[in-house]
């Protein structure tokens, strides 16, 4: 295996291409190399095993932050904030699970960036065009005029529109963004159980990696236990059941399946209808 050391460790600050042409160098591991490297990392304590492991992981956080350039923030504040959640992400790495790093890791890269695209919304989108700087500093001396008011009523926001020559939605959504506060993701250390900051419900669990994992090993559980009852059928009541209820297109109706049967449409139902509860007596009995 080449080894990153052999490598210097780029850094993001300054030339921002040089930094991804370095980063590029990197060789990618092969799955056995990856899991040799995780074993040393977590069983050994080697640091070095995981400095590898981040380090040829450096383009797949370049490839995740090119695409929140769209944000207006520079592109290696995003890369450095999304080698955070890789170097996280190597931490809490479970090579035993079966999963590749490079899918797990994603996930840590992206809560990063999201976080740090949270923190500086409001400094990032206070004023982005030409027209909303001009607009920026004059609202604040137009509102002026009104001694007293915080805050512009509908009339007073029309007002200073047509002062300024702009929308009054511009007006409104310009005043909204500068008297808005900002809100810290993270609660204080002093904050009780019971409060919940941002970050508590910003975060969606259902892509946390460890959720997923658990999904999957659900999923695979419940199929095998249809297959087992769909087992305890005789043919003619599979069929039934697979073409009424486990179809991928347009489900046989009990008509259909009179035709094919040779029997009336109730007889198909009362099949139909023994079949499922046996099935539900299999699943429970599982």
């Amino acid at each position: 295996m080449t080894h990153a050391l052999a490598y210097p460790i780029p850094s993001a600050v300054g030339n921002i291409d040089a930094y991804i042409q370095a980063a590029n160098r990197y060789p990618m591991l092969t799955e056995t190399e990856e899991i040799r490297l995780a074993e040393r990392f977590h069983n050994d304590g080697d640091v070095e095993a995981a400095r590898q492991l981040v380090l040829s992981h450096l383009r797949l956080v370049i490839s995740i932050a090119r695409g929140y350039l769209g944000y207006g923030l520079p592109h290696a504040d995003l890369i450095q904030e999304g080698n955070i959640g890789l170097m996280k992400a190597v931490k809490r790495f479970d090579q035993t699970r079966g999963v590749r790093l490079v899918s797990f890791a994603m996930h840590w890269i992206k809560a990063e960036i999201h976080e740090y695209i949270l923190k500086n919304w409001r400094l990032v989108k206070v004023a982005t065009t030409k027209a909303q700087r001009k607009l920026f500093f004059n609202l604040r001396s137009q509102k002026s005029s009104y001694e007293g008011i915080d805050t512009l009523n509908g009339t007073q926001a029309a007002e200073v529109a047509s002062r300024l020559g702009v929308k009054q939605s511009e007006v409104v959504e310009m005043e909204t963004r500068l008297t808005g506060r900002d809100l810290a993701l993270e609660g204080s250390p002093d904050d009780s159980d019971e409060v919940f900051a941002p970050i508590d419900y910003l975060a969606d669990s259902r892509y946390e990696p460890t959720r997923v994992l658990e999904n999957k090993a659900l999923a695979r559980l419940q199929n095998e236990g249809l297959q087992e009852a769909l087992g305890a059928l005789d043919p003619r009541s599979r069929r039934i059941i697979e073409t009424r209820w486990l179809h991928d297109g347009e489900a046989s109706t009990l008509h259909d399946l009179a035709d094919e049967f040779g029997v009336s449409a109730e007889r198909i139902r009362q099949i139909e209808v023994k079949a499922l509860q046996k099935m539900k007596g299999v699943l429970v009995a599982a």
